[in-house]
């Protein structure tokens, strides 16, 4: 079905635009597997996670949560809540994944930051078809292949304090985050209350929840900062 789009929307510039993001989620997958399981998981919990759940931060912030010494019940309201963007995204891209069942399921599970945006980038219907799948596609099979490789290798890793590997998790996350921070004191004002709210709990609450408390520094943003950027 993909080749008979060749004439109307040529393939191989979609394909090469993709590939790039393709190695760097192959990368970060191999980093995921091999943390997950040098740190103490079974090989088949980030590949699994991968396969199912498909959502890079929101793996990273449960497997966190895990590694830590939380329950999977924080585990997976963490992963959860970070993952509501693709709610978003998915109307963003409804008209774009098709109109069947199975194409709707699938398209679904293909929903990404990366998925999305490059499609729509796209300048026409067909061409933004094109690349969600092309990408969408290939995103997948290149970050569980690289997530089954890193899981294979973590093993042979031995303790992850060796290697600082046990500080991976916090620092992916606070990669995630920086980004967000640059868009406005609003945005500042409410990750320096969720942080500050989440440390003074740490002592007292099993690991996990201070970071389920940490949402509630959204507060302010709701009270202040979404008002005024409006």
């Amino acid at each position: 079905m993909m080749a008979s789009l060749g004439p109307l929307t040529p393939l191989a510039p979609l394909v090469r635009d993709s590939a790039l993001v393709w190695l760097a989620s192959g990368v970060v997958g191999v980093s995921f597997g091999a943390i997950a399981v040098a740190g103490g998981l079974p090989v088949w919990v980030p590949v699994v996670m991968s396969l199912v759940v498909y959502a890079g931060s929101a793996q990273f912030s449960a497997v966190g949560v895990l590694l830590a010494g939380g329950g999977p019940v924080a585990a997976a309201t963490t992963g959860l809540l970070l993952n509501t963007r693709t709610l978003a995204f998915g109307l963003a891209v409804a008209d774009i994944i098709g109109r069947g069942r199975v194409a709707r399921l699938l398209g679904a599970h293909l929903v990404t930051d990366e998925t999305v945006a490059f499609a729509l980038a796209q300048p026409d219907p067909a061409r933004r078809r094109a690349a969600f799948w092309i990408s969408g596609l290939g995103l997948f099979a290149v970050w569980n292949l690289g997530v089954l490789a890193g899981a294979l290798a973590g093993g042979a890793l031995g303790d992850t304090a060796t290697y600082g590997l046990d500080a991976a998790f916090p620092a992916v996350l606070v990669a995630l985050v920086l980004p967000a921070l640059r868009e406005g004191p609003a945005v500042r004002r409410s990750a320096l209350l969720g942080a500050g709210l989440a440390l003074a709990v740490t002592p007292a609450v099993p690991a996990g929840v201070p970071v389920l408390v940490a949402l509630a520094g959204l507060a302010v943003y709701g009270r202040g900062g979404g008002r005024r950027t409006a």
